[in-house]
């Protein structure tokens, strides 16, 4: 194994974690300021200038809350549930690519971790991982309202899963290629959120979903369940949920924008590269915002209503615009 290249990788995964970090506590942030500006009021400005290090009180402030475990709680089950919901959240950005190769002493070095021919798939495969954290939280904790938050929990991201995984297939077929990296290539032209609207809707419903977010937050109602699955957590195992939701969210918004509008492509970016990823991070910073505004828009929806859109109306649309784009695709071919 070149040590180089170990070397490299390792780099690139130290920068993306602390990017994703300190997007996570000045994402809290920039939510609190976005709704306090919906609703008319001031949100978070005393602390720092113009409140910029009211993240960082907020860490402190957790990290000295006192953490308690119930009498009754699977301790070391306790303790793992919230590792697994954010381990997932910070490794599934590897595979997207935040701007075109850079040259760096003699050396051709890609701005992703990993260009994985099956990116897709491991998107995929690692964003059912987190419901693990989730459910185990809910169970462990010996606690009536915790266990019912992850069971819905469980039941919410297994449906909506299965629409967000058939939103994936339009840019697919569009691009021939399952690899983030050609399907920004393929982008070059039009973004596919033109050719792709109805996937792009759907995949954008499906993953406020996957995240838990208004108004699909049922797992956490705080008026039926006081916390949902993370009612017994305090201190920094309760933080590392909240960042677990946020980065997420980052993460998220970082695969949409890779699938449907051109990722790091934009005005002059081949000509200057730098440009890549900051076209990624506006475009990272406005579905953001959308979530956020959905947030202050939308009330949280019931529970069967919530599953009967996901099974009744996500899904079957989805398998149409698959079935639509296929056949498009098809038509097309020459003879």
């Amino acid at each position: 194994m070149d040590f180089g290249l170990i070397l490299e990788w390792t780099i690139k995964s130290l920068i993306l974690i602390l990017i994703l970090l300190t997007g996570f506590a000045y994402t809290t942030l920039y939510e609190r300021r976005v709704l306090a500006r919906i609703q008319v009021r001031v949100g978070p400005n005393r602390v720092g200038p113009a409140g910029l290090l009211q993240p960082v009180a907020d860490g402190i402030k957790l990290i000295f809350k006192e953490e308690l475990i119930p009498p009754g709680a699977d301790k070391w089950i306790f303790i793992l549930a919230p590792i697994l919901v954010v381990v997932p959240a910070l490794v599934i950005t590897a595979v997207v690519p935040w701007g075109a190769d850079v040259t760096l002493f003699g050396r051709t070095i890609p701005l992703s971790i990993a260009n994985l021919n099956v990116a897709v798939l491991y998107i995929l495969a690692i964003a059912s991982i987190s419901v693990y954290g989730i459910v185990l939280a809910g169970w462990s904790s010996n606690n009536k309202y915790a266990l019912l938050g992850g069971i819905r929990s469980s039941a919410q991201m297994i449906s909506y899963e299965l629409a967000l995984g058939l939103s994936f297939i339009g840019p697919i077929l569009l691009a021939g290629s399952m690899s983030m990296n050609d399907i920004v290539d393929a982008q070059r032209g039009m973004w596919f959120v033109v050719y792709q609207p109805v996937a792009a809707v759907i995949f954008w419903i499906a993953s406020i979903a996957e995240v838990n977010r208004a108004p699909f937050d049922m797992p956490e109602a705080e008026q039926e369940l006081t916390a949902g699955y993370h009612t017994e957590y305090s201190g920094m195992k309760f933080a590392l949920f909240y960042m677990g939701e946020y980065v997420k969210m980052i993460a998220v918004s970082a695969i949409f924008s890779t699938l449907f509008l051109g990722g790091y492509l934009g005005p002059f970016v081949d000509r200057l590269p730098w440009l890549g990823p900051i076209y990624l991070l506006i475009k990272i910073g406005i579905m953001l915002f959308t979530m956020i505004w959905v947030r202050a828009t939308l009330p949280r929806i019931r529970y069967d209503h919530l599953m009967a859109f996901g099974w009744k109306f996500l899904l079957p649309v989805s398998l149409l615009n698959v079935f639509v784009t296929a056949a498009v695709l098809v038509l097309m071919l020459p003879a």
